[in-house]
């Protein structure tokens, strides 16, 4: 290794500390290895009006040499929002060329967030949509919204509303993640024998910062009722349209039951077009047959 690249790669981590100690649980480690992170930034703390999620992928060459590679997520964030935001970053790297500048995009966005909020603008309506379209819609930039773990709560919460305290939380098994063009499935997968285990779990998973900050959670599950002889089975795209439809055939074709699936996506800035199903079901048949 170079003098320039160890520098460079000590600046790296001096900078991913600092920005994980200030940021605290809005910081996310998305991969390790790839060097790809995620931070969730809002107007405010209490009753955020406006959040966003600011994916960054750290070149070998940041910060001396090459810019970050971003991606801005959220679902309000779109073609005159989106390129102001774009050219303000874009002003800041070469305003701060070599030095480290995650810290002062971060303030930027959230100077932006705080203006939105005190502007008369409506606030966003979250509805999260797939952030890709097998027809290419001409969008290299691609937008959707981060749930926080309240949000998915929130979804789940319609699954039942009995008390699930009595139920006991099922053991969870993580399969070995699947990385494609820096895109990455890992899926994970617990017993389950009643609509409220399935919450449970649901719950359990999210409270890990990782997987809360996915791109898209994608889930189903099946479970077979003895006295009625039926299936009960639900899935859930999270977003990533059809995904869940998908994973749920699967489980329909391998003939299991009594189990939930769920599938998380990291997405890495580069569309995967179908394969990225393909990813979605190697990785929970992986699991399934482990």
């Amino acid at each position: 290794m170079a003098a320039g690249d160890t520098e460079r790669a000590q600046q790296q981590i001096d900078e991913i500390e600092a920005l994980s100690s200030i940021y605290g649980d809005d910081w996310c480690v998305v991969d390790e290895d790839e060097k790809i992170y995620c931070i969730k930034i809002s107007d405010c703390l209490d009753q955020p009006k406006w959040t966003l999620c600011l994916q960054v992928i750290l070149p070998p060459g940041y910060p001396t040499a090459e810019p970050p590679i971003y991606q801005l997520n959220a679902p309000w964030l779109r073609g005159q929002d989106y390129t102001e935001l774009a050219n303000s970053l874009e002003e800041i790297y070469v305003q701060n060329l070599g030095e480290s500048i995650l810290y002062l995009w971060v303030e930027k966005i959230r100077e932006v967030l705080v203006e939105k909020a005190q502007s008369s603008d409506p606030e966003p309506d979250i509805k999260k949509t797939t952030e890709e379209v097998d027809e290419d819609d001409g969008d290299d930039f691609l937008l959707d919204y981060q749930p926080t773990q309240k949000d998915q709560t929130k979804i789940l919460n319609y699954m039942t509303s009995e008390s699930q305290e009595d139920e006991e939380l099922p053991p969870i098994h993580h399969g070995n993640p699947i990385t494609d063009r820096r895109s990455t499935f890992q899926a994970h997968l617990a017993p389950v024998v009643t609509t409220r285990q399935v919450k449970r779990v649901l719950e359990k998973l999210y409270e890990n910062k990782k997987i809360a900050s996915a791109t898209h959670n994608i889930y189903a599950y099946r479970i077979y009722c003895e006295d009625k002889q039926t299936f009960l089975q639900d899935c859930e795209d999270d977003g990533e349209t059809a995904a869940g439809g998908r994973l749920l055939h699967l489980m329909q074709i391998l003939n299991v039951h009594n189990v939930l699936v769920v599938v998380s996506r990291w997405y890495g800035g580069i569309l995967l077009g179908p394969d990225r199903f393909k990813h979605i079901n190697n990785c929970a048949r992986n699991v399934l047959v482990e």
